[in-house]
């Protein structure tokens, strides 16, 4: 049975993935932080799959997981950062560029604006009580330990972590 199986996926090797670069990454959906494989040819993704490698899944994926081809291959994905202006109804495309440097400029002006240096007893807390941030599961603890430092780098005292969304 071993052998059938194996020549079984030596045959998947010389049809479909053949030629195609194979990335290990992290599914996106849950805190599991299951290990998939992405196959790449040409630019374009042509097969994900479970990590038979990885000590967390041992190459299964659940539902959600499994789909993650027609995420990827999906016609309707944004791919760009879309704006909508103020009271607007229409989105428009931006660039990242303007998209990034407009995030910036905002959390800069609401931290200016709702920076705390003291407080009502006159004791020093150099606080922003005008931003809060959420991480998700999306995140791996690395990514996790980035972003808190920043945000209690930028005084955020309201920071909240959902991994089970």
């Amino acid at each position: 049975m071993e052998k059938v199986l194996q020549e079984f996926k030596e045959s998947l090797k010389e049809t479909r993935i053949k030629d195609a670069k194979v990335t290990t990454t992290i599914c996106p959906y849950c805190s599991v932080g299951c290990s998939i494989l992405v196959y790449v040819k040409d630019g374009k993704v042509i097969n994900i799959e479970g990590d038979p490698e990885s000590p967390i899944n041992q190459g299964t994926l659940c539902p959600k997981g499994a789909s993650l081809y027609q995420m990827a291959n999906n016609p309707y994905r944004a791919t760009q950062p879309l704006y909508r202006a103020p009271f607007s109804k229409e989105w428009q495309t931006v660039t990242w560029d303007w998209a990034l440097d407009r995030i910036a400029r905002l959390v800069k002006e609401t931290r200016d604006a709702t920076f705390v240096q003291k407080n009502e007893k006159g004791q020093v807390v150099n606080r922003c009580e005008g931003i809060a941030h959420v991480g998700s599961a999306a995140l791996d603890n690395e990514e996790c330990y980035i972003l808190q430092k920043l945000m209690r780098a930028l005084g955020l005292v309201w920071i909240e972590h959902q991994a089970r969304i």
